[in-house]
């Protein structure tokens, strides 16, 4: 699967000269195939226009708390420092709306036949500043060969969470590793890893689906056996700790003021079990969808 770093635009074709509604969305490339998949579906015989741009969770964020775009999607939640960045600027109506859950998937080339399952603590080892530099060095029968490291950039949400959910998780003083090859493009990521016996890395559980046949996911050990990423085992929680929430966030305010992005998100909550399915990603639990609804009849209700 190639996705472009560039924006992908879909609107309703029209022959009025009358400027369509916008519904902007940027943020984390995990994110993105649910993102491109709902601006061309709910774009479909709507005079809506719907701009959806990859810059990072983080970069995505610092959009939203500017003002410049509608929707920030994000492969984590919120930290408090965005909150507060926004809070600057006036921006203190914060929605946060769960989108589907992701299983992070660590990777090694399919022709890589000795990492077969890994422990988080030496998944930790792998990835942390000052960890192992050699297979070996994770485990003495594996190759005296030099791990090459293919993974997400600093400005992901992918990267924040997997610092805190593995390495942090066995030391806050740890830092991941800056030697590695890094980009915001998971497409880039599982071109590396693909190519290098020798190479690691992590991405989405949509990134990994779409490559299975050159890269292969390692199963996770987190003390109660190994685990393989699937859609079972991430809505069961067997998959700890790297299962989690995708969200996209938005304001009160633009719910309530802009008819299109409210029913970009109503169109998305209607069509959630066809989206994930299409897109890779595993569909939220009943509750949390009725919670996102409710937002949603909130605003419309207070809508003018």
């Amino acid at each position: 699967m190639v996705l472009a770093l560039a924006a992908v635009v879909v609107a309703a074709s029209s022959c009025s000269l009358d400027r369509p509604a916008q519904v902007r969305i940027d943020g984390s490339s995990t994110v993105f195939p649910i993102s491109e998949a709902l601006a061309e579906d709910y774009s479909k015989g709507r005079r809506v226009q719907v701009k959806v741009g990859i810059s990072g969770t983080g970069g995505g964020l610092e959009k939203f708390c500017r003002g410049e775009i509608d929707v920030a999607a994000a492969s984590r939640a919120i930290k408090d420092t965005e909150v507060q960045a926004c809070a600057e600027e006036g921006i203190t109506d914060i929605v946060e709306l769960s989108i589907a859950i992701d299983a992070l998937t660590v990777l090694v080339s399919a022709e890589n036949d000795f990492v077969q399952c890994l422990r988080v603590d030496e998944v930790a080892a792998i990835f942390r500043e000052g960890g192992a530099n050699h297979w070996n060095e994770v485990r003495p029968e594996w190759p005296d060969h030099e791990i090459t490291l293919y993974h997400p950039g600093a400005d992901s949400g992918t990267f924040d969470y997997f610092v805190e959910a593995v390495i942090h998780a066995q030391d806050e003083n740890w830092g991941h590793r800056t030697d590695g090859n890094a980009s915001e493009d998971d497409n880039v990521i599982l071109l590396g890893v693909g190519g290098d016996r020798y190479g690691a890395g992590y991405v989405g559980f949509a990134y990994y689906q779409e490559n299975a046949g050159e890269v292969r996911a390692v199963a996770i050990d987190n003390g109660d056996g190994c685990v393989e990423p699937t859609t079972e085992t991430a809505l069961s929680g067997e998959y700890a700790p790297l299962s989690r929430h995708l969200f996209y966030y938005t304001r009160k305010s633009t719910l309530v003021e802009e008819e299109a992005v409210r029913e970009f998100f109503a169109y998305a909550y209607d069509n959630l079990d066809r989206l994930t399915a299409e897109t890779g990603y595993i569909t939220l639990p009943e509750a949390e969808i009725a919670e996102a609804r409710a937002h949603l009849r909130e605003a419309e209700q207070a809508a003018p």
